[in-house]
């Protein structure tokens, strides 16, 4: 594999040896590409990886007509090394307007308030994963909706109806155990 046509021929045939080649050949070029483009050196390590990654995924589209290997290598490091910028930002951005929320106040906790808590941990575990970290978010984060959605990247309109949902779930469990058990019947009415 001496030549890059016989390389991206190897590679194109599904030849692992051949990726292990074209990174040991282009790695360099690769991550001094990622380097300029991104402000962190464990980044631009990332679009290494995923570059080879999707290198060997998309190997079929390689055309050698349509320029050298490692244009191609490059061409893929470009757009992954995007995409992380943009997943920055997108986090950046989700950062600031949790922040942005104002901290609810905090007030002593009393006796019940810790027992309900346990409570509702034990029935969270129960519901579907969705709605259990939106509950949990609201619950244990102290989250106001606009902050769940934020953090979560779920529509706003999504997160009310998981919480919505998980509690009425909730609270008909609540319900049912403290009529079998007769000591929950009073905190059936927290849960709203």
């Amino acid at each position: 594999m001496d030549s890059d046509d016989e390389l991206a021929a190897c590679l194109r045939d599904g030849d692992e040896k051949a990726l292990r080649a074209a990174y040991d050949r282009y790695g360099a070029a690769v991550l001094y590409l990622a380097q300029r483009m991104l402000s962190s050196r464990a980044d631009a390590e990332d679009v290494v990886q995923l570059t080879f990654v999707a290198a060997w995924t998309g190997r079929d589209g390689y055309d050698p007509r349509r320029g050298t290997l490692l244009a191609w290598l490059l061409g893929i490091a470009r757009r992954k090394a995007i995409d992380r910028m943009r997943s920055a930002a997108r986090d950046d951005r989700l950062t600031g307007i949790v922040r942005a929320q104002p901290v609810p106040q905090q007030e002593a906790e009393r006796p019940e308030g810790i027992v309900d808590r346990l409570v509702v941990a034990d029935e969270l575990g129960r519901l579907p994963a969705e709605q259990r970290r939106t509950l949990q978010l609201a619950f244990f984060d102290d989250l106001t909706h606009p902050q769940i959605a934020a953090v979560t990247g779920l529509p706003l309109g999504t997160v009310k109806s998981h919480i919505r949902r998980g509690m009425a779930s909730l609270r008909q469990r609540w319900e049912v155990d403290g009529a079998a058990s007769g000591s929950r019947s009073t905190g059936s009415s927290r849960i709203r």
